[in-house]
């Protein structure tokens, strides 16, 4: 379907188109979200707006300041830390899971994905093992078939992806995880539980550390 001008209409919901610009960077950490503005933009109601923005603050996506309306969400350094180490454990309970739950066919993927990887850091792309970092990490979830970890963890992953994908901008960074996917994979498809979750943790506890040296204060929320 297309609309009048020529331009395909966008089906999707307020909220998913907000929160998609959100996403992309195009709305700044500490951006003021004004409804008659967002209507606009959107080309829908106020009250559609309204509607988006209490979705997206249950998400923690955007927050509401007392007497200033509504923003999009500021993330600093300690916010990121206190939620990678919550992600810790729960990456950690799904490598394990996907390892006692391994095919041969999901380790295939895996290693696919792993080789696609090497690929990345060989070619310079920090850009395609980003992709890659987070098609990982989430087949391992699929593979894990464990729901209330998959729903916590996705519930955070929209508030760290900026911070996610700074990380995997830093110079060097790529290669320096590379060898602790590369494990996390080879441990998972392998079936042994207890390493998939120990270099799960280790990957994730390194990506903590990161963190913390860092002087940045990375708002907002834009993998390791």
């Amino acid at each position: 379907m297309s609309r009048g001008n020529g331009q395909a209409a966008d089906d999707r919901s307020p909220a998913d188109r907000l929160r998609a610009l959100i996403l992309a960077g195009e709305m700044a950490p500490g951006q003021r979200l004004v409804e008659g503005d967002l209507a606009d933009l959107l080309q829908v109601k106020r009250s559609a707006v309204r509607t988006a923005l209490v979705e997206l603050t249950a998400e923690r996506l955007v927050e509401r300041i007392k007497n200033r309306g509504a923003r999009v969400r500021v993330i600093t350094v300690t916010d990121a830390i206190a939620m990678y180490e919550c992600r810790m454990v729960l990456e950690g309970l799904c490598a394990r899971k996907a390892a006692e739950h391994i095919t041969e066919d999901g380790a295939e993927q895996l290693r696919a994905i792993g080789g696609s990887m090497e690929a990345a850091v060989q070619n310079g792309d920090p850009l395609l093992y980003s992709q890659l970092n987070e098609q990982l990490h989430t087949r391992i979830r699929e593979i894990a078939a464990q729901p209330v970890a998959k729903e916590m963890l996705e519930g955070m992953h929209a508030q760290l992806v900026r911070h996610r994908f700074r990380l995997s901008l830093r110079p060097g960074r790529p290669a320096q995880s590379l060898p602790q996917h590369l494990e996390i994979i080879e441990a998972v498809a392998a079936g042994d539980a207890d390493a998939a979750e120990a270099a799960t943790r280790e990957h994730v506890l390194d990506v903590i550390k990161v963190l913390a040296e860092s002087d940045e204060s990375i708002p907002g929320p834009f993998a390791g």
